[in-house]
C-alpha cells in the first residue's frame, strides 16, 4: 500500500477555484471497515452546496467532496472477510451508527447520527478512500466504473421518494420536475418501471426528447411561463390533477406543485434547488387533503434492490460527461451551468497535483 493518495481537496468554501489536487495519507482500514480504491466519482448538486456553504455544516477540512463512488476494496480490516479484496463495489453514501432503532428496524436514513459521504465526512474526490463495510454494494456486472458511479445517491433517492414514500400505484400520473438531473431521470425511469404514466418537465427541447427516450409519456418545457397550464391542459389531467408530485425544485415551483396535485394525492420532496422559503397556501392542502411527503436519502436495504434491477436492464444510469479528477472544477462549472441530463462523472485514475 502506498503512503500518500491524491484528493481533490477544498479548505475554504467558495467557488470551484477552491478545488485543488493535493497529496493525502493514505487511508488504513479500521475494524470493520474497508479501503477502496476508486476508480470512479459522480458529482451530485450536494457537492456545489457543500462548497458554497451550507447552514450548519461544519466540515474538518482539508475536505473531500463526492457521494458516488464505485471502485475495487483494496484493504480490509479486522473483522471483515478477507475474501473481499479485489471486488468491484459501489459505495453506499450514507453512513448510520448501525445500533439505534432506525438503524435495526430499516430505517437507517433517520438515524440521528446520519451522515452522507461528502457532504459531513471524506467523499470520493480521491484515489482512495475508507468506508464500513456494511456499505458496499456489488456492483453490477453489466456497468463500467463510470456507469456505476452514476447511480447510487440519485437512484436510492428516486426509489425513496416514489416507492417508499409515495407508494407509486400503477395507472397514475407521475408529475416530475427537472427531469434532466440526476434524480430526475433516475425518477422517470422508477415511475415508468412501476407502471406509472409520467409528464416530464425540463428546461430545453434537448432536454425533453432526451426524457422521451427514457420513456416519458408527456413533455413540458418548465422555461415556460405557462407550464402550469400546459400541465393542465394534457389528457387525464385537467381540473383533476396528477396523482404524484416528485419535487425537488422548490421556492420556484413548490406553488404551482402543490395547485398541481388531486386532491387526496401526494408531493414528495427531496430538496430545494431554487430555494428553501417556499410558500404553502394550507388551504389548498387541508381542503384538498393533500399529503406532503419528505424524504432523504433511502435505506441500504433499498440499494441491494436497486442495484440488482440494473445489472437486469430493468433501470439504467445516464452519464452525460465524464471529466478526470484533475478537472473537478470545470466539472463544477459545467454541472452548475445546468445543461447536462444525467449525471457528470469524476474519472480519478491517473491524477496529478498541479
Amino acid at each position: 500500500m502506498t503512503d500518500t493518495i491524491t484528493a481533490m481537496i477544498l479548505e475554504r468554501h467558495g467557488g470551484p477555484e477552491v478545488l485543488t489536487l493535493a497529496q493525502r495519507p493514505a487511508p488504513r482500514p479500521r475494524a470493520g471497515h474497508v479501503v477502496v480504491q476508486v476508480h470512479a466519482c459522480a458529482l451530485n448538486r450536494l457537492d456545489i452546496w457543500v462548497r458554497n456553504g451550507l447552514p450548519n455544516l461544519r466540515l474538518d477540512y482539508p475536505h473531500v467532496l463526492g457521494s458516488d463512488i464505485a471502485g475495487v476494496v483494496a484493504e480490509v480490516g479486522e473483522g471483515v472477510e478477507p475474501g473481499l479484496v479485489g471486488a468491484e463495489v459501489i459505495v453506499n453514501p450514507g453512513l448510520s451508527c448501525g445500533r439505534c432503532e432506525a438503524c435495526l428496524s430499516g430505517w437507517d436514513n433517520l438515524c440521528v447520527d446520519y451522515r452522507i459521504l461528502g457532504e459531513s465526512c471524506s467523499g470520493g474526490y480521491c484515489e482512495q478512500l475508507e468506508v464500513p463495510a456494511v456499505n458496499l454494494v456489488p456492483k453490477p456486472a453489466r456497468l463500467s466504473m463510470i456507469e456505476a458511479a452514476a447511480f447510487p445517491l440519485t437512484f436510492l433517492t428516486a426509489w425513496q421518494m416514489l416507492v417508499v414514500r409515495g407508494r407509486i400505484e400503477p395507472g397514475e400520473t407521475v408529475l416530475l420536475h427537472a427531469a434532466g438531473s440526476g434524480v430526475g431521470s433516475a425518477g422517470l425511469q422508477i415511475a415508468k418501471l412501476h407502471g406509472a404514466r409520467v409528464i416530464a418537465l425540463a428546461s430545453t427541447d434537448a432536454k425533453l426528447d432526451k426524457a422521451r427516450e427514457l420513456g416519458a409519456d408527456a413533455c413540458v418545457r418548465s422555461s415556460d411561463d405557462d407550464w402550469p397550464k400546459q400541465v393542465r391542459a394534457l389528457p387525464g389531467v385537467g381540473r383533476r390533477g396528477v396523482d404524484l408530485v416528485f419535487e425537488h425544485v422548490g421556492e420556484s415551483t413548490w406553488a404551482h406543485s402543490i395547485k398541481l396535485c388531486r386532491r387526496g394525492g401526494r408531493v414528495v420532496t427531496c430538496g430545494a434547488s431554487s430555494g428553501w422559503d417556499a410558500t404553502t397556501d394550507l388551504r389548498q392542502v387541508f381542503f384538498r387533503q393533500i399529503q406532503i411527503l419528505g424524504s432523504t436519502m433511502g435505506s441500504k436495504a433499498s440499494m441491494f434492490r436497486i442495484a440488482q434491477l440494473i445489472d437486469e436492464g430493468a433501470l439504467s444510469p445516464i452519464v452525460d460527461r465524464v471529466f478526470p479528477l484533475a478537472e473537478a472544477a470545470q466539472a463544477h462549472r459545467y454541472l452548475d451551468r445546468r445543461e447536462q441530463f444525467g449525471k457528470v462523472v469524476l474519472e480519478i485514475a491517473g491524477a496529478q497535483p498541479q
